[in-house]
């Protein structure tokens, strides 16, 4: 641990302030999580509160003992990057060779427990071409879900080339091949940092009624649930190693520092929060877009790109028609 992270009692305190407040699901990510020797600890103080707790991982570390261990402190979802269909993708975007192989090994370690599964896949122009292979991976794998995450410009998106962005046409084809997979497969699928989705979702759905197809009804509860698309700083937020506060994991703007402020107070008066609940705030084509109340454009991407995070999300394709309403 570094000298400037949350401590144990510090963090346990935070934990706490979010059981006071609200029903969150709290994922323990990082950087790598299970470098923290009290992980187990804290996801254990979580559950001791009735909040859902989720481990996003590399997987690299997950051996049979610490999928026990992962078992014991009642985390209930264990996400696992997957970023290939196969060894040199993977290693070769990870920069490790081996770890695609560490992955596997550790989901399965976690599967044998019966504790359920995600494959994370962050999609750019390295594995894009691959996504159907490794849709066809983790159904093989027998994982429960499988997310997908477009290339978002910051943090540590800014160590991969411009280029290898996925945006425009390209990623509208992705997010509706998506989607029509979603409709047949077994596994929970969604899609994030792309927000643009669901419009996608809600534009075919409309046009499958039009041509008298059956739609189903989208589901709104449960880890499933499709609710809309850029949740910064509304329906999700995220805590730093030092107790900091951020609209999302992409989005560097501070909403406040947990050692200073409480959950509660940051939650409901941050200024970076207030301003992203209002969509009247959104710039740009986003500004008078008839999707923007389902779809909101990437904060976080708008911000990596012309550094204003009101500013239109700079990937979509679509083109608004102004004084329509989805």
């Amino acid at each position: 641990m570094s000298p400037d992270d949350l401590s144990y009692q510090e963090s346990c305190n935070v934990i706490d302030q979010i059981a006071e407040y609200a029903p969150f699901i709290l994922v323990l990510s990082g950087g790598e999580p299970l470098w923290r020797r009290d992980v187990f600890d804290l996801a254990h103080r979580a559950r001791s509160k009735n909040i859902r707790v989720a481990l996003a991982t590399n997987g690299t570390l997950v051996d049979e003992a610490m999928a026990q261990r992962i078992q014991d402190a009642g985390i209930q979802r264990v996400a696992i990057s997957l970023d290939g269909a196969d060894r040199a993708t993977h290693d070769n975007f990870r920069g490790h060779s081996g770890a695609f192989d560490a992955a596997i090994r550790g989901l399965r370690c976690v599967q044998d427990l019966g504790i359920s599964t995600q494959i994370n896949t962050t999609v750019s122009h390295h594995n894009a071409h691959q996504l159907p292979d490794i849709m066809k991976l983790a159904e093989t794998l027998g994982v429960n879900a499988f997310h997908i995450f477009l290339l978002v410009p910051v943090g540590c998106g800014l160590t991969i080339s411009e280029d290898q962005s996925v945006k425009g046409k390209e990623a509208e084809q992705i997010l509706e091949w998506f989607y029509e997979r979603s409709l047949e497969s077994a596994m929970e699928l969604k899609a994030t940092c792309a927000p643009q989705y669901y419009r996608i979702v809600r534009q075919k759905r409309k046009e499958a009624k039009r041509a008298g197809l059956s739609v189903p009804d989208l589901p709104t509860h449960g880890m499933n649930a499709v609710t809309r698309g850029c949740l910064a700083g509304q329906g999700v937020c995220f805590i730093s190693h030092r107790g900091e506060v951020y609209p999302c994991g992409y989005l560097p703007l501070t909403a406040g520092d947990l050692r200073r402020r409480r959950f509660r107070d940051i939650w409901e008066h941050a200024t970076v929060f207030e301003t992203l609940r209002d969509s009247g705030n959104l710039e740009g084509k986003c500004g008078f877009c008839e999707f923007r109340q389902v779809c909101m454009g990437c904060r976080a991407r708008a911000y990596g790109v012309y550094g204003n995070f009101l500013a239109e999300e700079p990937f979509c394709e679509y083109q608004p028609r102004t004084g329509v309403h989805a």
